[in-house]
């Protein structure tokens, strides 16, 4: 009975500050076109929101688990590494299937100069991971991939990037 009044207080504290929000945007455009700026120019960080959940709701609020085997969790494997950019380019064999490495959001899914067609993941560890040169991609934008699943496939050539906040990371602390 506890956690339901604590649930039932979160959530209308949420639905206040919801309608303060949906007032003040309605009633001072200043404050509405400073919000839509920082909405839609600023990086959105999936991982914060995370944490965020999981340090005020998650005790509160259960949500079901299953026991669910990874069906395949392993390393990408690969013949050869050389430096590329600003990350690593791996000689992968033709067809090459393709495990995500960490589960986290697909926050990008397109082309992107020297890198071909992209897939960008932000990991729960917050570190954003782009595999470059996919083929028949397996995932959408916004999707949450679970460590090992199939996000598409390379031909001969897997390029990766590594960064958190900005930064690149080095490469071989995570291949």
């Amino acid at each position: 009975m506890h956690k339901i009044k604590i649930f039932l207080s979160k959530l209308l504290i949420t639905i206040i500050i919801t309608l303060i929000m949906l007032i003040l945007m309605k009633s001072n455009i200043s404050f509405k076109n400073n919000f839509y700026r920082y909405v839609y120019n600023t990086n959105f960080s999936f991982t914060k929101v995370s944490n965020l959940y999981n340090k005020y709701f998650s005790n509160i609020i259960e949500i079901p688990t299953f026991n669910e085997k990874t069906v395949f969790n392993e390393k990408i494997s690969y013949q050869q590494k050389e430096s590329y950019n600003e990350g690593v380019k791996l000689k992968v064999d033709n067809n090459y299937s393709i495990p995500n490495q960490e589960s986290g959001i697909v926050v990008f899914i397109g082309t992107k100069d020297n890198y071909g067609n992209v897939i960008i993941i932000e990991q729960t560890n917050g570190i954003d991971v782009w595999y470059g040169n996919i083929n028949n991609v397996n995932v959408k934008l916004y999707d949450y991939i679970e460590k090992g699943k199939i996000i598409g496939e390379a031909d001969n050539y897997l390029y990766l990037v590594f960064k958190k906040d900005g930064k690149i990371l080095n490469y071989e602390d995570y291949i």
